[in-house]
């Protein structure tokens, strides 16, 4: 059993909605200690430089529930950040992410933390009836599948701010730009196991989405750099090395075929064969280089992480205790 659940909710402009859901929040936790899935909890709002009355909203829940908590960041620094300073200071044992916007149903929360409990390190929400524009529905549609095909991973909605995690998750996350939409990618890198449930979808009640056509490009750069990460952030190398390798071979190929041209009495120095064969060359020692750099980079990180962050189980001879 989940002795503490924290709940992250981070808040941009949503005070309208603040109340109406801590009521609904309230009902749902109070249904989930009569199912005695938890002993206690928090609730952490992360009011990401709002310029309406969220935080005064939030500050008249304070007032009323010590287990309320706020904190306000300087500026609009948007999810990823808003997520990641949430997770350095929530303090439960599984710890649930949803929106403010009264899009996600708080009475999900009690079959997330049973699906945690069936031995899932993340489960993600997957809104499978979205009631959300077209505009908004199919280019997420595109990006799930995208996402899923390259990164393996066999859920339908990455993008889904509903999500449950185990403490240990998040003590390994650190997201930043776009990169919420990729915490599965990055919780798999980790050693962690993923699973789905199908979430209740509401409409927009209040307000209006915050996020525009940029997100979109901005999510792309995001996703290379991602599945980047997935493949090849512990063997740079494997990347960078084939592909200066091919260029090398292929640059070396060029000029050798040029030098017997000129052994055979033939002027080469006006070919633009010759420079391509040279820039190849170049290009590919370059990448050969890089990724030998990047190595030494990942390398030294590992030196400074601990062992716990690899480990999933410790078992003790003489105690026979054995630790998740």
């Amino acid at each position: 059993m989940s002795t503490l659940l924290s709940i992250i909710i981070p808040a941009y402009n949503e005070a309208q909605s603040i109340a109406p859901l801590y009521k609904k929040l309230q009902s749902s936790i109070k249904e989930i200690k009569t199912q005695k899935l938890i002993e206690d909890y928090e609730i952490w709002f992360v009011n990401d430089g709002s310029v309406d009355a969220t935080e005064t909203e939030i500050l008249k829940l304070i007032n009323k529930n010590n287990r309320v908590k706020l904190i306000s960041l300087r500026k609009n620094f948007g999810k990823s950040k808003a997520l990641q300073v949430g997770f350095r200071h929530v303090s439960g044992d599984v710890v649930i992410t949803m929106d403010a916007d009264l899009q996600d149903e708080p009475a999900e929360l009690a079959r997330f933390i049973l699906k945690i409990n069936e031995g899932y390190d993340l489960v993600s929400g997957w809104k499978q009836n979205r009631f959300d524009p077209w505009e908004k529905r199919l280019p997420s549609k595109l990006f799930n599948f995208v996402t899923s095909l390259f990164s393996g991973i066999k859920i339908h909605d990455f993008n889904c701010g509903f999500k449950a995690y185990r403490r240990e998750v998040i003590k390994s996350l650190h997201i930043y730009g776009e990169f919420h939409r990729y915490i599965p990618v990055i919780a798999l890198r980790n050693g962690f196991k993923i699973g789905e449930i199908v979430v209740h979808h509401h409409k927009r009640r209040y307000g209006k989405s915050k996020f525009g056509f940029e997100r979109y490009l901005r999510g792309m750069f995001d996703a290379v750099s991602a599945l980047f990460l997935l493949k090849f952030y512990d063997k740079p190398m494997y990347f960078f090395g084939k592909i200066g390798l091919l260029l090398f071979f292929i640059g070396f190929l060029i000029c050798s075929y040029l030098t017997i041209l000129w052994f055979g009495g033939n002027s080469i120095g006006h070919r633009p064969l010759l420079i391509l064969g040279v820039l190849f060359i170049l290009v590919g020692l370059q990448s050969f280089s890089l990724g030998l750099i990047a190595n030494i980079i990942v390398d030294n990180a590992d030196r400074k992480r601990t062992d716990e962050s690899f480990v999933k189980t410790i078992v003790d001879k003489n105690s026979h205790d054995k630790k998740r």
